[in-house]
């Protein structure tokens, strides 16, 4: 590639010299800060959450107590509509330094509990592959979004449609709630799940490079942890079913 003073070597993307996508105006040198300091906070989050998982799976008691009495069912259920409340004062205060790093390591920890009781009844191959399969998914389209939109490709298109994605799973998983289905609907469930999650992966990578400000890493955070647990949950779904 020509610049002035002579030409440079097309070879390391993240040296901060090359802008990431085509026509972009601000610093590439910024951006890939930016991206860096998500990315690391989403690792954080990430080992929290298995620490915490772990810690559920390997204490019996904790998720025989869940699901078991009814103080433990009732905090069982606090735990999972937990992030939902959170994440109200965290949109809030996510620009707000301490505040948002208290209300997104609280977001975290209860994210982490759905996550561990999740794991806890099931085969720990079939949470090993689950695991792998995420990070293969994760890492592959991830990659595959900063390939995309160096080459001029925008995936903001995807926000609608996937919204609408998300509304019809809300709603069968009502009638999952409300009528059971068999082990074949929950991986055709799974399945679709996935598949979304996995787009929201790219959609959500695409707004990091190019849409994202500087002061909304943790949001920014949120919402890629939310997009990789999810889809974790969804093919531990699948090859749970599966193996059953």
């Amino acid at each position: 590639m020509w610049q002035r003073g002579g030409y440079q070597k097309a070879g390391d993307l993240e040296s901060g010299t090359q802008p990431l996508y085509p026509m972009m105006s601000e610093s590439p040198e910024l951006r890939w800060a930016f991206i860096r300091k998500v990315y690391s906070i989403i690792a954080v989050q990430l080992a929290l959450t298995a620490a915490v998982a772990a810690v559920v799976i390997a204490v019996p008691p904790i998720s025989h107590f869940l699901v078991s009495s009814t103080a433990g069912l009732a905090v069982y259920f606090l735990l999972i509509f937990l992030p939902l409340i959170v994440l109200c004062p965290l949109y809030y205060y996510h620009q707000r330094h301490p505040v948002n790093l208290l209300l997104l390591g609280l977001f975290t920890v209860s994210f982490s509990f759905a996550v561990g009781m999740s794991c806890a009844f099931t085969d720990g191959k079939v949470i090993l592959e689950a695991a792998i399969l995420t990070a293969v998914v994760v890492v592959s389209l991830t990659l595959y979004t900063f390939w995309a939109s160096r080459r001029g490709h925008d995936f903001n298109f995807l926000g609608p449609f996937l919204f609408a994605a998300i509304l019809v799973l809300l709603v069968f998983s009502l009638i999952q709630i409300l009528f059971p289905l068999g082990k074949i609907s929950m991986m055709i469930y799974g399945g679709l799940a996935a598949i979304i999650f996995a787009g929201y992966i790219i959609y959500d990578t695409d707004n990091l490079i190019k849409r994202y400000s500087y002061d909304q890493y943790i949001w920014a955070a949120v919402a890629l942890y939310i997009d990789i647990i999810n889809l974790f949950l969804n093919l531990l779904t699948i090859l749970r079913a599966a193996n059953n």
